[in-house]
């Protein structure tokens, strides 16, 4: 029987979008259930499987303080003063060289599979994204020295066993810490040697200038005889102590710079008060810079056995590198929640799709668009024998793969995820990352 449509209710139907209709998509859902259902399950099972299927990854990590000096700086100034970040960063770079890296490597025989498959340059590259070195970024509260803030940082190293992540961190902890008490008191000890040479130069000269201040006032004193005696008593002087001293040693250089410097002094000894005047004002400023040199090399001195007895500043650890328990990825549950959604909106894609694509008519508002609105009458649909049987089999055939799949779900679920009781304690204590 043909029923006349009201205009007025038609044309506000025609006006309302289908998108905002709840009604629209359960009818898009029953009429392409297959479309949304097969992506839905491919792509969820496919993100389940990898989620089982990738190896867990273990990460052990140790913290490192930077300890501040023992004695007060005010006592006894250090030797070496680069701020703590930058001896981070130069000690960073000396364990990750590429000797260093490949002695852990073929000590803990990391790697064993892809030996054989990568080069060296290539197994160095991995070792260096396995292994991290960092600082926390703010400095500890109890730090007051604005000029070198004491600071912590971390070291760690990632592996699918957690037993040698652990080692190899301990390994990287202990290169670290003996790589910064090697360098401090490597520079210590350069420093005193270095002040130690230039007192040594500077008593050279003091003693040479003194051997010209005596050779000008015998001059003066004697004109006649310009330290004739003094010379030979001095050449003696040379040849009894060349017995026991060897021609290297610093008073045998001494005695021989003071004989040089006699055997040239043959001024006139009218010049003599001229030239006395000079070697002594040089004399003075030679003994100004033997006194800094020798005050600057008793403060290396004692830097430098403040470095060996570990009393200046030095790394401490804090918490020494252990066998972690749970692996910091893949996230399990993250990675299957991801895949339900991402196959969520896949099968909702391609069924969106594939109804836009569809030009057929099911709708009176998909007839404005070709004929006058007047003319839209509307027929009650009439159901088939064969429809009716081809819903039943749908819906049976829909029970038949959903309930097997959640059923799955619901397993993978059980066996994968911790007990609910540990979750709501973890949750509370926030261990979850």
């Amino acid at each position: 029987m043909l029923q006349k449509v009201d205009f007025d209710e038609d044309m506000q139907e025609q006006g309302q979008s289908n998108l905002l209709r709840p009604v629209y998509y359960w009818e898009l859902l029953k009429r392409r259930i297959f479309y949304f259902a097969i992506p839905l399950v491919l792509v969820a099972s496919a993100g389940i499987g990898a989620a089982l299927v990738l190896p867990p990854t273990y990460r052990s990590e140790g913290k490192i303080l930077v300890q501040s000096q023992m004695i007060p700086t005010e006592l006894v100034r250090p030797t070496v003063t680069n701020a703590a970040q930058e001896r981070i960063q130069v000690i960073e770079q000396r364990t990750m060289t590429r000797e260093n890296l490949l002695a852990i490597i073929d000590k803990f025989q990391l790697f064993p599979a892809q030996r054989n498959l990568m080069s060296v340059t290539q197994l160095v590259d991995m070792m260096k994204k396995k292994t991290s070195i960092e600082s926390i970024a703010q400095p500890l509260s109890f730090s007051r020295r604005s000029e070198n803030p004491t600071i912590v940082f971390t070291v760690g190293f990632e592996d699918s066993d957690p037993g040698v992540a652990s080692r190899v961190a301990n390994e990287l902890v202990t290169r670290i810490l003996s790589e910064d008490l090697r360098d401090r008191t490597s520079r210590a000890t350069d420093t005193t040697k270095f002040l130690s040479r230039e007192m040594q130069r500077l008593q050279e000269e003091n003693a040479a200038i003194e051997a010209k201040i005596a050779v000008a006032k015998q001059a003066q004193l004697n004109p006649t005889n310009n330290g004739s005696d003094q010379l030979a008593q001095m050449r003696a002087d040379y040849l009894q102590k060349s017995a026991v001293y060897s021609e290297k040693h610093p008073l045998m250089k001494a005695l021989k710079r003071q004989m040089d410097a006699m055997e040239k002094s043959a001024a006139p000894a009218s010049s003599a008060g001229v030239g006395l005047d000079a070697l002594q004002s040089q004399q003075e400023a030679i003994q100004k810079n033997l006194d800094a040199a020798s005050a600057k090399y008793s403060a290396a001195q004692l830097g430098e056995a403040l470095e060996k007895n570990q009393q200046s500043e030095k790394l401490e650890v804090i918490e020494q590198p252990t066998v972690p328990q749970e692996p910091i990825k893949p996230n399990r549950p993250k990675i299957m929640a991801m895949s339900l959604l991402l196959g969520l909106a896949a099968g909702g894609g391609l069924t969106l799709l594939l109804e836009m694509l569809d030009s057929t008519i099911r709708r009176s508002t998909d007839i404005y668009g070709i004929i006058d609105s007047q003319l839209v009458v509307s027929i009650p649909y009439i159901v088939t024998k064969q429809e009716a049987l081809r819903s039943k089999r749908r819906i049976r055939l829909l029970v038949f793969v959903a309930v097997p799949a959640l059923l799955a779900f619901l397993v993978l679920v059980y066996f994968m995820m911790p007990p609910l009781d540990l979750m709501i304690a973890k949750a509370r204590v926030g261990l979850f990352r």
